[in-house]
């Protein structure tokens, strides 16, 4: 899975976690914004929320992991 974008300018965003943490931060000043939550929904079911980014809400999912995986794709699609 990709972790990390480029840009043309040589900044870059990328989708924060512990394993790359010390990697990003030795790049230099690093500035992490939420994307995105998700959470359970009044049903059991989880939802991911784009909001914090001016997207939308996923479709209920079964499981947390369906919907963090949704979650990914959009951020890498959109951002």
């Amino acid at each position: 899975m990709e972790r990390i974008k480029f840009r043309q300018d040589g900044s870059f965003i990328c989708l924060y976690s512990d394993e790359i943490a010390d990697v990003v931060r030795d790049v230099g000043p690093v500035k992490i914004t939420r994307a995105s939550m998700v959470e359970p929904d009044e049903n059991g079911q989880w939802v991911a929320d784009m909001s914090p980014r001016e997207g939308p809400k996923s479709q209920p999912f079964i499981t947390r992991q369906e919907a963090l995986d949704w979650e990914v794709k959009w951020i890498w699609e959109h951002l």
